[in-house]
């Protein structure tokens, strides 16, 4: 839509941010941390009044600090009310949830919803941000669902539609926003880039790193960085599964390879599968476009397939050391959120691990740092699972360890005491946390993602 020059602030801004949810509030705090006033908004007037209370409905490292703290200082605030907080800012940032859909596309009804209600309540000039993750041309849709709005209004108001996808990692989202390697913005408006300008220049201070792009351009960016990072992971279990049929060991395969400066080390772990709300559903919704745009992605379907297929390989270890006699057994679990520093569980390894062992009979005792009440809010109270309060309590009466989730807490263990508590010794490792010699020694079978146990022999 034509916009309007000039209407950019100096200093400190007036934000809206619709949902207050994981990125919502993370944005929402940041940048009230460096002076701009912001009002969050959301439809769940539960959140909302204990967010009022100080209250965080979400485990991330540092922003309960944050939100508190701006709080206090006035410049962090939160309301129920679409119609005060659509006047409120000239930036109204929009971070409602994508999930996916049931064919794999990104469900963008909160995300035009949001815009109806900007349009419907908007008497001036705004310049909407499209912080959600999503498909290439949502843009153009919410401009269409203000514009629509205004129209049964019968007002003429100028507005500015831009993408501005965010890059937080949970567990580290904090840092991520204050020094990321980049602000990528989608827009071909000079009074967006001033306002963006404006909006981050606290961030952007030691170097330039502000990114003006087409707005396509800037949609597709975030599916295509998500998808190379889920790609490399899967391309390294795929290894790792055939280093297992081949007798290598994958960890020195992955010492090798990241050697090379133009692969590096990053995002090439071997493990059990990537979880949680971001590669998952962007994966699949990049490849859902490029069917719609009647070019198949195979590349990035065969990311997903793979990481399908790695999820079940702790199941399958397990089997493998039992015999396929799980009926009966108890199994402790270390770890249950889909990575550290995190409580979140969303298409987490530990679930389908579970659900396995569940579907074979089996009991298992859990423990996770914080998602333990994640994991009784999915699942509920049942009998073949139990969430103990440490670590240890996890082992009484246990068959095996399987260790899901790389947190810090599980990188030193008593292998000798784990050898006397376990009633058979067998350890599933699908982080690779340790040395196979070290638990081998004693007295334990360590079966992990391309090493110890899971190597199979090859006859001379």
């Amino acid at each position: 839509m034509a916009h309007q020059q000039g209407q950019g602030v100096a200093g400190k801004m007036r934000i809206t941010i619709f949902a207050c949810g994981y990125v919502g509030l993370v944005t929402g705090a940041c940048l009230a941390d460096v002076g701009h006033d912001v009002l969050c908004v959301d439809v769940d007037k539960d959140k909302v009044s204990r967010l009022q209370a100080g209250e965080i409905p979400i485990f991330e490292p540092g922003l309960e600090r944050l939100v508190r703290d701006n709080q206090a200082a006035g410049r962090l605030s939160f309301t129920t009310d679409a119609a005060e907080a659509v006047k409120f800012g000239l930036l109204q940032f929009i971070a409602v949830g994508t999930p996916s859909d049931e064919d794999g596309s990104a469900d963008l009804q909160h995300v035009l919803k949001v815009a109806e209600t900007i349009g419907q309540h908007m008497d001036d000039y705004k310049i909407i941000v499209d912080k959600s993750t999503v498909p290439v041309g949502t843009a153009a849709k919410v401009e269409r669902a203000v514009a629509i709005e205004l129209e049964k209004r019968g007002l003429d108001l100028e507005f500015d539609v831009c993408s501005n996808p965010e890059f937080l990692k949970e567990g580290a989202a904090i840092e991520d926003f204050s020094r990321g390697s980049r602000i990528i913005v989608g827009t071909e408006s000079e009074c967006v880039r001033e306002a963006m300008r404006e909006c981050y220049g606290p961030y952007n201070r030691q170097r330039d790193k502000l990114m003006f792009m087409g707005v396509r351009s800037a949609e597709l960016t975030k599916y295509a960085a998500n998808a190379l990072l889920a790609t490399k992971i899967s391309f390294i279990n795929e290894v790792a599964n055939l280093a297992e049929h081949l007798g290598a060991e994958v960890e020195e395969v992955r010492h090798g390879i990241g050697s090379d400066p133009r692969i590096g080390y990053s995002f090439i772990y071997p493990g059990c599968g990537y979880g949680g709300s971001c590669f998952p559903k962007d994966v699949r919704a990049l490849a859902n476009t490029a069917e719609e745009v009647g070019h198949p992605a195979h590349i990035i379907e065969a990311v997903e397939q793979v990481n399908s297929r790695q999820k079940n390989k702790l199941f399958e270890k397990l089997w493998q050391a039992f015999d396929g006699r799980l009926a009966g057994k108890t199994i402790a679990v270390w770890g249950l959120a889909f990575k550290p520093n995190t409580d979140d569980m969303r298409e987490a390894p530990s679930r389908a691990l579970m659900e396995a062992l569940w579907d074979a009979g089996a009991r298992v005792q859990a423990f996770d740092p914080e998602a333990n009440n994640e994991c009784r809010r999915i699942y509920g109270e049942r009998d073949n699972l139990v969430l103990a309060e440490q670590r240890e309590d996890t082992l009484e009466g246990a068959h095996a360890l399987v260790i899901c989730t790389e947190w810090k807490a599980f990188r030193t263990v008593d292998f000798s005491l784990l050898r006397k508590t376990l009633l058979e010794p067998v350890v599933v490792d699908g982080r690779n946390l340790f040395h196979p010699e070290s638990v081998k020694a004693a007295g334990l079978a360590y079966y992990a993602i391309g090493r110890g146990d899971s190597v199979r022999p090859i006859p001379a």
